[in-house]
């Protein structure tokens, strides 16, 4: 599939499921299955390889999809992202076994993954997991420790889950990563985290006391775990969080905008139309999404083909459309008034929502200093 077809299709299933539920799912704070079964099933395979049966598209696909899908619900657009970045990241270097169980459903849209990174102990610092995992008899792994933050908990079916490296030969400190089944006995959910905003995302912690899965589930090498952060989860990460958030400014200037031409059939409203301020505070709400959607596809172009500055438009993208949410729909609230300031308006919720993307890890400020290290030729890992 063509990337333009996959991104209409995107658009579709935006505007024909999604933007229909999406006041619900936030309402209720539900997990958006309805959405969610629509883009698995025809999306789910946007980043697998062809070679694995997939669509074979990257960084910029998980870009573009995540604007259609997060116009329309941002809860459900990232909950979808997870999945993109959970398969990307066992396809990276799926052995035979992998590909059969993961990579191949993922591809025909029969499965779900996400992540399980983050921990209690080291917050937004994902890549520093401290769950263990031992070898044991039989061919197997076990693991030991906790998850935050899960996203679309207890509706994957699998989880992608970062650990202390465990091989007699490994050198202390090393990290990996394995895939998890849902159906894996021993895994102990916490109750449902309840957000200010990005009620729909069913995120929640995760307890494992001693699960034990088999040692193929282990993906690439023990001790590869900061080259996935790096060269797949990071990425991907992103990626799937800029679309987001950009489909959130740009439903924001959509609303103020179609807001003002309502309006215009009024006395009133053709007044409001024709003032400069309002004139001047709309065309800098539309360069301000703009630049923003140019830096993220941009530096998702730049990524792919492994461009030396790819890390700097890949951290500023995210730290960027952070901001420009957020001040896209404050503009917007501003531009629409009282009716947007509504607790049931739109706009209600994309405030909520857009939020979100400060905290997020990689948080903005965070992302601001890997940049500034970057340029600067420093370490980016070191306090």
């Amino acid at each position: 599939m063509e990337l333009g077809t996959a991104v209409s299709m995107a658009r579709e299933i935006g505007e024909q499921v999604l933007a229909p539920q999406a006041a619900a799912v936030d309402e209720e704070r539900r997990w958006p299955e309805q959405g969610m079964a629509a883009l698995r099933s025809r999306l789910g395979g946007l980043v697998v390889p062809a070679e694995f049966g997939g669509m074979g598209h990257g960084l910029l696909a998980v870009a573009q999809v995540g604007e259609a899908t997060g116009r329309a619900c941002a809860s459900t657009s990232i909950c979808f992202g997870m999945h993109l970045v959970g398969s990307a990241v066992i396809a990276a270097k799926a052995g035979g076994r992998q590909q059969e169980a993961y990579v191949q459903p993922i591809a025909a849209g029969e499965h779900l993954t996400t992540l399980a990174l983050s921990e209690p102990g080291t917050g937004g610092e994902f890549w520093l997991p401290q769950l263990r995992m031992e070898r044991v008899p039989e061919n197997r792994l076990r693991l030991t420790g906790a998850k935050s933050f899960v996203t679309n908990a207890g509706h994957a079916d699998s989880y992608v889950v970062s650990t202390l490296a465990a091989g007699p030969g490994t050198p202390p400190g090393q990290l990996s990563c394995v895939v998890v089944d849902a159906t894996v006995p021993g895994l102990e959910w916490g109750p449902p985290w309840q957000g200010f905003g990005m009620r729909g995302n069913a995120s929640r912690g995760l307890e494992m006391r001693g699960v034990e899965i088999p040692d193929w589930c282990l993906l690439g090498e023990e001790g590869d775990e900061i080259w996935y952060v790096f060269n797949v989860v990071a990425p991907y990460f992103l990626m799937a969080m800029a679309g987001t958030y950009l489909g959130v400014a740009a439903a924001a200037l959509e609303e103020a905008r179609a807001h003002l031409l309502r309006r215009k059939g009024t006395r009133t409203g053709r007044a409001a139309a024709g003032q400069p301020v309002v004139q001047h505070r709309l065309g800098t709400m539309w360069a301000r999404v703009e630049r923003t959607r140019r830096l993220i596809y941009h530096a998702a172009a730049e990524a792919e083909i492994g461009a030396p500055e790819a890390l700097l438009g890949l951290a500023s993208a995210k730290a960027e459309v952070a901001e420009a949410a957020e001040a896209t729909v404050n503009d917007a609230l501003t531009l629409v008034g009282g009716i947007g300031y509504g607790e049931h308006s739109s706009l209600h919720r994309l405030l909520r929502d857009a939020r979100a993307a400060h905290v997020m890890s990689p948080v903005t400020d965070l992302l601001r200093v890997w940049t500034g290290r970057a340029l600067l030729d420093e370490p980016l890992l070191e306090g």
